[in-house]
């Protein structure tokens, strides 16, 4: 799945972002929008990865999808 379709469909990809990453609060899912790089972001916030591993992280999760 690219980035517009995970926008598109980020009702169904949240409960997957939850599982993966449960330290991103429903607020925080609410916030990112299905927008890649405020999930980036929010990651590193909430997980203190650095900024390329968040962007490996995403970048699987997006594959997977």
């Amino acid at each position: 799945m690219n980035r517009d379709q995970v926008k598109g469909n980020w009702n169904q990809v949240k409960g997957e972002v939850k599982r993966r990453w449960g330290k991103l609060s429903d607020d925080d899912l609410d916030v990112i929008g299905g927008e890649y790089d405020k999930l980036v972001g929010k990651l590193q916030e909430r997980h203190g990865l650095e900024r390329e591993q968040a962007k490996k992280e995403v970048d699987a999760l997006y594959d997977t999808l």
